[in-house]
Order: structure tokens, then sequence, then C-alpha cells
């Protein structure tokens, strides 16, 4: 069953490290990243870029909006996530208590799952 560990951080968590202190934390998670491909259990990860960076794209009516950001005042961002195939919950969970950026953020772990699934399924 696939899972996606996200990352979830404080808003401008990144910018009271030293890029030193950065590097180190992204080397750590490339590490980890690396383990879990090792162990067959990697499907996908990535870094996202800070929120000031991205865009949003919504239609409506047939025309599209698009709103650069920052957005409105948040508290936390998605910082970037890890798709990983397991058994089940219990594994996931694990992967995700192994995972460094549960040290100075908070790791999400979610099934994938069909849009129309019930939310208590």
């Amino acid at each position: 069953m696939r899972y996606m560990l996200l990352i979830v951080e404080p808003t401008g968590q990144r910018e009271t490290r030293t890029r030193a202190e950065g590097e180190e934390a992204y080397a750590r998670m490339r590490r980890f990243g690396d383990a879990l491909q090792a162990e067959g259990k990697l499907l996908a990860v990535e870094s996202l870029a800070a929120p000031a960076r991205a865009t949003r794209v919504q239609v409506r009516k047939g025309q599209a909006q698009l709103l650069d950001g920052p957005f409105a005042e948040a508290k936390e961002m998605v910082g970037g996530f890890y798709l990983v195939d397991c058994a089940g919950p219990e594994e996931a969970l694990e992967i995700a208590r192994r995972c460094p950026a549960a040290e100075w953020a908070t790791v999400e772990v979610r099934p994938a799952a069909p849009c129309f699934e019930e939310s208590n399924a």
C-alpha cells in the first residue's frame, strides 16, 4: 500500500538556519531517502521550495485564475514528501519515526486513496 509522508514544517523555519545547517539537514534527508531506496520502499521523494515561490491555479466557470505566493498567513507549509510502499500503516508509521524531519517538523502519514473514498474508511 502506498503512503505519503508529508513534511509539515513551520513557515520561516528554514530562514533560522545557517547555510551549513540547512545543507546538513538536507544531507540527512537525502541519506534517509537513500536508505528507503535500498530497502525497496521509496517510490518518490522531493523537497519543495517555500510558498513564496508557488503559484495556485483555480478554474472557475472556465476561467483560470492564478495567484502567486506568498499566500494568506500560514503557520505551516509542506516542505517536501516521501511516497513509500509499505505492507500497512504500522510500517508507514515506523518509517515516519525514522525520518530526520520528525526532529524539527511534523511528518504527516497519509494513505493513498481515491478522492471518493469515505474519510473514515
